[in-house]
């Protein structure tokens, strides 16, 4: 499933709800709106409050076919991916530019993190299964010798 909230006033009483489960988050602003910008560490600080500690976040700055609106630079966007240690893109909805690029990568990084949670939980039954067997008693065997 996904879910735009579009970061509406009336939505956020209810986003932790929407939090709850979710594998991937793609946090959004507009590049031709200084004001969205602006509200992405809000948007953030309430991701890591709300969502799995290892949920999939990827930073996304919309509407980049607007050059002459264009307000936000996208080095601005990049630097604060890098400070989030997050994946950036910039996309434009409308002419549908790196719009599956991004749904690509989140569904990339949800598949390789649950890779690597199957292969931890593997890993921690075997060493489990492991302790459970070496640490039983083993049967003495008894030798017997025989002279000739």
């Amino acid at each position: 499933q996904i879910w735009d909230t579009a970061g509406q006033e009336r939505v956020r009483t209810f986003t932790t709800a929407y939090y709850r489960g979710a594998m991937g988050i793609l946090v959004m602003y507009d590049v031709t709106n200084m004001d969205s910008f602006n509200h992405l560490s809000y948007w953030f600080r309430n991701v890591e409050e709300n969502a799995s500690q290892d949920v999939v976040k990827i930073l996304v700055g919309n509407k980049c076919d607007n050059s002459n609106l264009r307000v936000v630079q996208q080095e601005q966007g990049r630097k604060i991916a890098e400070s989030c240690d997050v994946p950036f893109f910039e996309c434009s909805c409308k002419e549908d530019v790196n719009i599956d690029e991004i749904f690509l990568t989140v569904a990339r990084m949800i598949r390789e993190q649950r890779e690597r949670r199957a292969s931890k939980f593997d890993e921690i039954e075997r060493m489990q299964w492991d302790k459970a067997h070496l640490t039983q008693e083993k049967p003495q065997e008894s030798y017997k010798c025989s002279s000739c």
